[in-house]
C-alpha cells in the first residue's frame, strides 16, 4: 500500500512540477518557435523534462536511503544523469558549443561506468563479451549515443514520454521475470511514473516540450539501467537494448543515410522516420501511440525471450530490429522531407 502511494505521489510531483515549469517558461519566454525544421506549428514552452529529472533524483535518494539500491547504483545514475541534465538545462537556456556538450557527455559516461564498476561479461552467440578496454570504450560510446539519439527522437508531441513510460514498464516486467523478488524493479518504475507526470502535459497536443535537459537525462539513464540490470543478470543487457529499439533504429538509420548523402550531421533537420510518418498521418498522436504499441506488443515479448534465456540475446535483438529497420526505410529515415524511400 505504501509503495503504491509513493508511486502515485511521484507521479503527482512530476505533474505539478511540469505545470510550474510551464509557467516559468512562459514568464521567461523560453519558447520553441516553429521554423522550417519544426514538427509543430505554434510557439510552445520548453524545459518541462526537468520535472522528470527532479522526480527521479528524489526517488533515487529515497531508494538508496531505504537500502533498496546500492550506493554505486545511486551514484552512477545520479551523478552521470545529473551532469547530462545540467548540460541540457544550460543549453536550453542559452547555447553550449557542440564539442563542449559532447565532452561533458563523455565525462558523464565515464563517471557512471566508474561508479557502476564497469560492465560484466555479456553473453553473445554462445560466448561472452569480456569487459576489456575496448568493450568499456564501446560502453561509454553507447551511453553517449543513447542520450543524444533520445534528444534527436524528441521531435513530436508525446513520443519521448511514451517511449520512457513503455520502456520502463517493460523494464519492470523484465525484472520480475529475470530477477524475481529483487526490488531493483523500482528503478524503472519510479522513472516511468516521473515520465508519466510530464506526459500528461506533453500528450498531443503538447502544452510544454521536454527540452534537452529531460531528453538527454532519459536517454542516459535508460541506457545506464541496462548496465545496472546486466550486473544482476547479464542477458538482461540485451533485453533493455531490445526495448529501446524504436529510438535506436530510427536514429541510427537516419544518421547513416544522412552520412551517405554527405549531409551535415550537426545541422537540425526533420528527416527521421517518425517525422515523415507524422506528416503522412497529418498528426502526432497516431505515431506516438504506434510507438507504444510496437514497444509493448513486439519489442517487449522479444526482450522477455532473451531475459528468460529462451533465445540468445543477440539473436532476439536481430529478430526484433529487422522489422524496425524495414519501417525506418519505408518511412524514408534520413531522406529529404519530400523524398520517400
Amino acid at each position: 500500500m505504501m509503495l503504491s502511494l509513493g508511486l502515485v505521489a511521484l507521479t503527482v510531483l512530476s505533474f505539478v512540477l511540469t505545470g510550474l515549469l510551464r509557467r516559468y517558461a512562459l514568464a521567461r519566454s523560453l519558447m520553441d518557435v516553429p521554423n522550417e525544421r519544426s514538427s509543430h506549428v505554434i510557439p510552445t514552452p520548453r524545459g518541462g523534462g526537468v520535472a522528470i529529472v527532479i522526480g527521479f533524483l528524489v526517488a533515487l535518494l529515497v531508494l538508496w536511503y531505504s537500502e533498496v539500491i546500492h550506493s554505486a547504483t545511486a551514484l552512477g545514475l545520479g551523478l552521470g544523469g545529473g551532469l547530462v541534465a545540467a548540460i541540457g538545462f544550460l543549453d536550453d537556456h542559452g547555447h553550449i558549443a557542440a564539442r563542449w556538450r559532447l565532452l561533458g557527455h563523455f565525462v558523464a559516461g565515464v563517471v557512471t561506468l566508474f561508479c557502476l564498476q564497469g560492465v560484466p561479461a555479456i553473453p553473445a552467440f554462445g560466448g561472452t563479451l569480456e569487459p576489456n578496454a575496448f568493450w568499456l570504450l564501446c560502453t561509454v560510446i553507447y551511453l553517449v549515443w543513447l542520450l543524444n539519439l533520445y534528444n534527436f527522437m524528441d521531435g513530436i508531441d508525446g513520443i519521448a514520454g511514451i517511449e520512457a513510460l513503455t520502456v520502463c514498464l517493460g523494464g519492470v516486467i523484465l525484472s520480475w521475470l529475470g530477477l524475481g523478488s529483487n526490488p531493483v524493479w523500482l528503478l524503472p518504475a519510479t522513472l516511468g511514473v516521473a515520465a508519466l507526470g510530464f506526459l500528461i502535459w506533453n500528450f498531443p497536443p503538447a502544452k510544454i516540450f521536454m527540452g534537452d535537459a529531460g531528453s538527454g537525462f532519459l536517454g542516459f539513464v535508460l541506457a545506464a539501467m541496462a548496465i545496472v540490470f546486466a550486473h544482476l543478470k547479464p542477458p538482461l543487457f540485451w533485453s533493455w537494448i531490445i526495448l529501446l529499439g524504436v529510438f535506436v533504429v530510427d536514429a541510427t538509420v537516419t544518421l547513416i543515410r544522412r552520412a551517405l548523402r554527405r549531409q551535415r550531421l550537426q545541422v537540425a533537420h526533420r528527416s527521421h522516420a517518425y517525422q515523415h510518418a507524422s506528416r503522412m498521418a497529418g498528426a502526432h498522436r497516431p505515431v506516438s501511440l504506434a510507438v507504444a504499441a510496437i514497444n509493448l506488443f513486439w519489442l517487449l515479448p522479444a526482450a522477455c525471450l532473451a531475459a528468460l534465456g529462451w533465445l540468445d540475446g543477440v539473436i532476439a535483438l536481430l529478430i526484433a530490429y529487422v522489422p524496425l529497420i524495414g519501417l525506418a526505410v519505408y518511412y524514408a529515415a534520413g531522406a529529404p522531407e519530400k523524398q520517400l524511400a
